[in-house]
């Protein structure tokens, strides 16, 4: 991935992390994660699929355990652990993470509910 896409992922990568917490998101955490959604050069539609192919496959087993993370993950870990999972993809373990993905992705449902319709409320205003 080059530097400067790996830039422009690295705070929606950190603001998505937060899906993944053990805990319960409030309205201003929604609120902080639309406005670097909105920030960043990638529309809504993009950032599912960058959450999907990126992000899960790193942090979906913190959800799984008993006592997850739940304080926010270290940035720089999080950044590094991402771009080695994107340069150990092989097609066979993309295949494997979207059906993953398809299991579990109930188990953030109601994040991704909340967070397009804030999203939407914040480009309404903006527009």
């Amino acid at each position: 991935m080059k530097k400067e896409t790996i830039k422009d992922r690295e705070p929606v990568w950190i603001a998505l992390s937060e899906f993944y917490l053990d805990t319960e998101l409030q309205d201003s955490d929604f609120l902080r994660i639309a406005f670097t959604i909105i920030r960043s050069p990638y529309s809504l539609e993009k950032v599912e699929e960058i959450n999907k192919y990126e992000v899960f496959p790193v942090l979906q087993s913190n959800l799984l355990v008993t006592a997850g993370e739940w304080t926010g993950f270290d940035k720089e870990w999080l950044v590094n652990r991402v771009q080695e999972s994107l340069a150990e993809r092989t097609a066979f373990r993309k295949r494997c993470i979207e059906g993953l993905f398809l299991t579990l992705k109930w188990m953030q449902a109601d994040n991704w509910k909340k967070l397009e319709k804030v999203y939407y409320e914040l480009n309404t205003k903006r527009n």
